[in-house]
């Protein structure tokens, strides 16, 4: 089976794609999917007592089904579809950090935190008082034990986690946070948006308070997501948007909402992105996660060996790599990364280049800005040389400039 044949952009722009931790290409199965949905099935979900429109309740409903099921979720209500995992964590910070956090409790994030879940960590403790503590990596790009238990104490009441770097790979030892956490009373918020697409998930296992991912990180459409909650603390929670859909009674002065899910659903939603991610989901399951991570562990382990080999390139990445995914960032010493991702596209060569909004870990260690390369189970080892090619052809146009 050649996977690639899946992806026709991949044969049609014949370009060797990096970007996955971006966003994942679609393959044909999603995109059929979709179609099917719009000649089909499309109506507005709940609105109508209509068949047609009853058919795309059923659609929309089973897809939060097969999601329970696919991350091991005790209920179909514990899943609340969003626009990406940026909207769910600012659900979470509004509804469940406004009105839970006061002043001097503290709230904990890794330094490595995407600003999605960062930032509106930020805005709460502002508001509510409370204050902003962060788990800092060491010089193998980790986060040690010690430094979780140093960082979090009696005062956490939040701890904000993201499961993979979206910068350097590292795989964070959530349940390790996930049970210190608990031990002293905090709950826990965990980015799944890098970690969903390459291995299974399961929350209960987990025991994670809140889990959220986008779909476009794994073969689903731009502009949907989800946000896990643990259906005790979704039901004590306010609703965050208010609308169609999200409400029970409406009187001029006084409105009473509707139960999980639709709580925290107003208004229209996405649901060609929803019907989207249920055929990746579909399509993920077919292939399976031992396969995934079999074919993303040749290709990852073959790019980290050649790309060590290049001793004008700076790499951040953690030697472990039990504990790294599918991410390498990496730098040309001495030459700018825009530089270097242009001279790429070049020989159709697509990464990353940019601070991956996570300016503060950047910061952390030294550096503003690397070239990203992410792969996925697209991805092949050809698609690594050509990296590599790639990588040679833009140190050699600024050798001659570079001082080793």
């Amino acid at each position: 089976m050649n996977i690639k044949d899946d992806f026709a952009i991949l044969k049609n722009r014949n370009i060797t794609y990096l970007d996955s931790g971006a966003t994942t290409q679609k393959p044909r199965q999603v995109i059929n999917a979709i179609n099917n949905f719009y000649e089909n099935t499309n109506a507005n979900p709940h609105r109508g007592a209509y068949t047609l429109s009853m058919d795309a309740t059923e659609v929309y409903e089973n897809t939060r089904k097969k999601i329970a099921k696919f991350i091991n979720a005790k209920s179909s209500d514990e899943i609340i579809f969003s626009k990406n995992a940026s909207e769910s964590l600012n659900l979470i910070a509004y509804s469940y950090g406004l009105d839970n956090l006061n002043k001097d409790d503290e709230v904990v994030l890794s330094i490595m935190e995407h600003h999605s879940n960062l930032v509106p960590w930020q805005f709460v403790t502002k508001k509510t008082g409370s204050k902003l503590n962060y788990m800092y990596i060491n010089d193998e790009f980790e986060i040690s034990d010690e430094e979780i238990e140093s960082k979090i104490t009696e005062k956490t009441k939040i701890v904000g986690i993201t499961h993979v770097s979206n910068v350097l790979g590292t795989i964070n030892n959530i349940q390790k946070i996930i049970k210190y956490a608990h031990k002293k009373g905090a709950i826990v918020v965990v980015d799944g948006s890098q970690s969903i697409p390459h291995m299974k998930i399961d929350v209960q296992n987990l025991d994670a308070d809140f889990f959220v991912f986008s779909g476009h990180k794994m073969l689903s459409p731009l502009g949907i997501g989800v946000l896990y909650g643990k259906k005790e603390i979704l039901n004590k929670m306010n609703p965050f948007l208010m609308g169609g859909d999200m409400i029970e009674y409406v009187y001029e002065q006084e409105t009473t909402f509707a139960t999980l899910p639709n709580k925290f659903e107003a208004g229209t939603q996405n649901v060609e992105g929803v019907v989207g991610l249920g055929a990746a989901i579909d399509y993920i399951e077919k292939i399976g996660y031992e396969k995934i991570e079999e074919i993303e562990n040749e290709v990852v382990s073959y790019a980290r060996e050649e790309l060590s080999k290049l001793e004008y390139i700076d790499l951040y990445i953690t030697p472990n790599k039990e504990n790294h995914s599918s991410v390498i960032s990496f730098n040309i010493k001495g030459v700018h990364p825009h530089d270097t991702a242009s001279i790429l596209d070049t020989e159709g060569v697509c990464v990353r280049s940019g601070n991956h909004c996570a300016q503060p870990l950047l910061r952390s260690i030294g550096i503003d800005s690397t070239c990203r390369a992410s792969f996925y189970l697209y991805n092949t080892k050809e698609d690594v040389d050509k990296l590599i090619s790639g990588i040679e052809k833009a140190y050699n146009m600024f050798k001659k400039y570079i001082k080793l």
